[in-house]
């Protein structure tokens, strides 16, 4: 980390990530904590050495002494222009060559992917400011999410203020939202379908970015749940908002149709398809990361003295030695370094993460992690169905 990075940290006096993010208001231009605010939250800086501070100053001194900057290096640029010329290139393809049947739904299914691996790789770290230091930079990648037809205002706001700011607390975590489906913590009422939740748990993620597209953006701006959303939100997002989405579903619907004559039944299931596989790829990318049986979920913000402690009762990694793994996924099964650093890019995951392993070992903080992402998966599983059975229980 450049050294001038770290410029007024001091001044920033916040005792928690909770903190930092819970002051977060719509109509603030940028929806996302300063660094120094999120780097001092997590570090206790001040007072005897702790496994917080010692932790933070570890991380830090990464970057310091390699004069690395914790933004996006050539990998990560890789990672952006691959995923867009995907992206891009299927598009096309299919105007260039007009295919028709199963090579129309291959290319279709192409850009699917593009668009899975740009949410994971690209939108979720701009939403951090983590991939530049020039907020410019950041907001246009953000946008990313708009074109996968989800809106990034809203997006951030739910990221922010509803998930990094709770992890894993009952009404409060947007990431715990099962629309009565499904139970994700053991402080949610039980409901009798949900015994059968760990079944069809899978196939309601599948679901997960029709949902977005279609329900949630639109219920969170004009049937707002959380009290952070009951605001008055900039009448420009609400242009983005509608013209994001008629944008997405021109070109993923309209345009084959009209220009390319397919027939609109191939392209309504391709389009189906599509979403089944962006869906359940990121919905199972992040809830192996918090909902896992031997994680815990807190009754409030405050029950721990310092967030960084929340985060390691709250979150665990898998994979982390496997670099496919990371560099598909975005490094958020690097999940414990993200809480504690956003504001970094993910490709710099790895090697802070074993940091973060040998330092919790060193001060014996219980670090949760499995070896593989089957291995997360099939936890979760079972976490999901422990919740499903018990009905008022701690897990």
């Amino acid at each position: 980390m450049h050294r001038a990075d770290l410029t007024g940290i001091a001044e920033a006096q916040v005792t928690s990530e909770t903190e930092a993010v819970i002051t977060l208001k719509p109509d603030m231009e940028d929806l996302v904590p300063s660094e120094a605010a999120l780097r001092l939250a997590a570090g206790d800086f001040g007072g005897a050495p702790s496994f917080p501070k010692v932790l933070r100053r570890r991380l830090d001194k990464f970057f310091a002494d390699g004069n690395i900057s914790p933004k996006a290096n050539s990998m990560m640029w890789t990672k952006i222009a691959a995923g867009l010329t995907v992206l891009a290139g299927s598009w096309i393809a299919i105007y260039a060559f007009r295919p028709h049947s199963w090579k129309f739904v291959t290319l279709y299914l192409l850009g699917g992917l593009a668009q899975t691996f740009l949410l994971l790789n690209i939108a979720h770290d701009s939403n951090h400011n983590a991939i530049s230091s020039n907020p410019t930079v950041n907001k246009t990648l953000n946008y990313v999410f708009d074109l996968c037809g989800i809106s990034s205002y809203m997006w951030r706001i739910l990221h922010h203020r509803g998930h990094h700011s709770c992890v894993n607390v009952h009404g409060e975590d947007d990431a715990l939202t099962g629309r009565g489906l499904l139970r994700f913590t053991p402080h949610e009422p039980h409901r009798p379908v949900q015994r059968f939740q760990h079944i069809y748990v899978l196939f309601l993620y599948a679901l997960f970015s029709l949902d977005y597209v279609f329900v949630r953006d639109f219920e969170c701006f004009f049937f707002p749940g959380h009290e952070y959303l009951k605001v008055k939100h900039p009448v420009r997002e609400y242009f983005v908002l509608f013209f994001g989405k008629a944008f997405y579903l021109t070109y993923m619907l309209v345009l084959p149709v009209v220009l390319l004559h397919i027939p609109i039944l191939l392209v309504l299931g391709a389009f189906l398809v599509v979403h089944l596989i962006v869906g359940l790829s990121v919905a199972l990318v992040f809830q192996t990361t918090h909902t896992v049986d031997g994680t815990y979920f807190p009754e409030g913000r405050g029950e721990f003295e310092n967030g960084v402690y929340h985060i390691f009762a709250t979150t665990a990694d898998y994979a982390t030695r496997n670099p496919v793994v990371g560099w598909l996924a975005g490094g958020l099964n690097h999940h414990i370094v993200h809480h504690l650093c956003p504001f970094v890019c993910h490709t710099h995951y790895a090697p802070l993460t074993r940091i973060v392993e040998e330092t919790a070992q060193e001060f014996g903080i219980p670090y949760r992690q499995h070896p593989t992402m089957t291995r997360a998966i099939w936890h979760h599983l079972i976490l999901m169905k422990q919740l499903g059975q018990q009905q008022s229980s701690e897990v």
